[in-house]
């Protein structure tokens, strides 16, 4: 009986945040693509939040007349890589600049200006 201390013996599977990608290939993509592409990036899965942080991205960096080019992140272990735990996440020149909000505009812009003076 397994009631009273003596349990089932399973083999122990190690787990992870990312579904068991986070192999040292993978890890080591992630950390590469941190580095790469565009200096504005959403993390997200793609969700309604997520498209919503991305549009909003998009009005502050055209309202400061910047390059609207954002990379929308969606790989698990590219938004773990970060230390992103919570999203929609936004990411400027390699920074996480918010996590888990939905930030409006007029917030985008001043943490825009905030990061690129």
């Amino acid at each position: 009986m397994a009631l009273f201390g003596k349990k089932n013996k399973k083999e122990e599977t190690t787990s992870c945040c990312c579904g068991g990608n986070c192999d040292a290939e993978s890890m080591e993509k992630a950390e590469n693509a941190k580095s790469e592409g565009a200096g504005v990036k959403v993390l997200g899965s793609g969700c309604a939040k997520c498209n919503q942080l991305e549009e909003a991205t998009k009005a502050a960096l055209e309202q400061l007349g910047m390059d609207t080019s954002i990379d929308h992140v969606t790989d698990f272990s590219q938004i773990a890589a970060y230390g992103v735990m919570t999203t929609p996440a936004l990411v400027v020149d390699g920074k996480v600049v918010s996590y888990g909000k939905v930030l409006k505009t007029e917030e985008v812009v001043k943490i825009l200006q905030k990061v690129r003076e």
